[in-house]
């Protein structure tokens, strides 16, 4: 699939510019994989949570966001996957991160993210 598009077939325009962020949804065995490709800020916020957010007609979520290819991320990322863990917390699923590149995962144990949503070392 072509950086941009989600697994939907609606894709991010802007997602193939440098740095941007794009995002993949699939599923796996009724678990929703959200692979991350890019930079994580403030201007992308809006993407982000759309990605890790799944209808409001949906089973309880399950899903796992891969950080394999995420390049950078700042508070405005943190903000968001704890916004999105209490959404689908409160909707009985839950939100698993996972394969963070090392600058990446630095920052979700600086700040105890880890300590709030699990991180892997694989999406597997």
């Amino acid at each position: 699939m072509p950086a941009g598009s989600r697994g939907d077939g609606d894709g991010d325009p802007g997602a193939a510019q440098p740095g941007r962020l794009s995002t993949d949804r699939t599923t796996i065995d009724g678990i929703r994989v959200v692979t991350l490709h890019g930079e994580v800020d403030d201007t992308v916020e809006d993407i982000l949570t759309q990605a890790l957010l799944p209808p409001a007609d949906a089973p309880p979520p399950r899903t796992v966001a891969d950080l394999s290819g995420v390049t950078f991320m700042d508070s405005s990322g943190i903000n968001v996957f704890v916004f999105a863990h209490q959404a689908v917390s409160s909707a009985q699923g839950w939100l698993r991160l996972a394969d963070a590149r090392e600058a990446v995962l630095r920052v979700l144990q600086i700040v105890g993210l880890d300590e709030i949503i699990p991180c892997h070392p694989t999406v597997g």
